[in-house]
C-alpha cells in the first residue's frame, strides 16, 4: 500500500512520461508535491522502487521507468510494455546549484541532505540533528537504498583514508556494515566517531587511518553502527 505522497509522485511521473516521453526533474517533482526539499523526493523514489512500482536503469541512477501503477492500472507511453521497449529517461537538473563554481557542462540533479554538524567525540548523532541545515549534493552519489545525511569532519584521525578535517562526508544511514567499512559508530551511547570497522572474534575494533592514533577495541554491546561512509565533498 502506498502513502499519499508516494501515490501522487508515481502518477505524476507516469503522466509526464506518457505526455512528454521525458521524466520530470527533481525540482518539478518537489514543486508538484509541495515538498520543501529534494531529499524527500529521493526517499519517495527509493520507496517506489523497493515496492516494484518504478525501475531505475542499471548504472544510470537517474533513469526512471514506471513498471506498474496501483489499483491495476497499466502504464502507458514510452515506458510501457517492459524492458524491450524502454527508452531511458534521465532526470535532469543543475549541479551548479549544489556546488558554486561547478562547470556548466556538469548535468546532475542536486539533492538536499540534512547536515547534522561536526562529528566529534561525546556528541551522539541525535543531538546534532538540525533540520534547518542542509547541503546540496548530486543524486548520483547516493545509494539506492535507505536514508542519507551529511556530517562535517572534525580532526585528522582518518587522513590516510583521504578524509580530512573540514570535509563534508555523505553517510548512508544503516545499523550494520561490512568488515573494513568506514562507519559512524556510537560508543557507549554517548560518543560518536568516524572510524574503520573491524570485527575481531567477539570484539569490535574502531581503527583510525592515522598512525598518530590508536585502534580502540570494544565489546560488541558497546558499539552501534549509525551509518556508512559512501562519499565526501571537499572545498579548497
Amino acid at each position: 500500500m502506498l502513502t499519499k505522497k508516494q501515490h501522487e509522485l508515481l502518477i505524476f511521473i507516469s503522466e509526464r512520461l506518457n505526455d512528454d516521453g521525458v521524466s520530470p526533474s527533481f525540482e518539478e517533482m518537489k514543486e508538484a508535491l509541495n515538498l520543501r526539499s529534494k531529499s524527500g523526493i529521493h526517499r519517495l523514489i527509493s520507496a517506489l522502487e523497493e515496492r516494484g512500482f518504478i525501475r531505475r536503469l542499471a548504472h544510470r541512477a537517474r533513469a526512471l521507468e514506471v513498471v506498474r501503477l496501483p489499483d491495476g492500472l497499466v502504464p502507458t507511453g514510452p515506458s510501457a510494455g517492459g524492458r524491450s521497449k524502454f527508452s531511458p529517461t534521465v532526470i535532469r537538473g543543475d549541479f551548479k546549484a549544489a556546488l558554486p563554481g561547478a562547470p556548466a557542462s556538469i548535468d546532475a540533479e542536486a539533492v538536499e541532505l540534512p547536515l547534522y554538524g561536526r562529528i566529534a567525540a561525546g556528541t551522539p548523532i541525535e543531538a546534532l540533528r538540525d533540520s534547518t541545515m542542509t547541503v546540496g549534493i548530486p543524486a548520483s552519489m547516493l545509494s539506492a537504498q535507505g536514508d542519507h545525511y551529511a556530517l562535517e569532519v572534525a580532526g585528522d584521525s582518518m587522513i590516510d583514508a583521504g578524509v580530512l578535517d573540514g570535509d563534508t562526508v555523505i553517510i548512508q544511514q544503516t545499523d550494520h556494515a561490512e568488515n573494513g567499512a568506514i562507519v559512524v559508530a556510537l560508543v557507549d551511547d554517548n560518543e560518536v566517531t568516524l572510524k574503520r570497522l573491524r570485527r575481531k572474534g567477539a570484539s569490535i575494533a574502531l581503527e583510525p587511518a592515522n598512525k598518530a592514533y590508536e585502534t580502540r577495541i570494544f565489546g560488541p554491546d558497546r558499539v552501534k553502527v549509525q551509518g556508512r561512509l559512501i562519499g565526501l565533498i571537499r572545498r579548497y
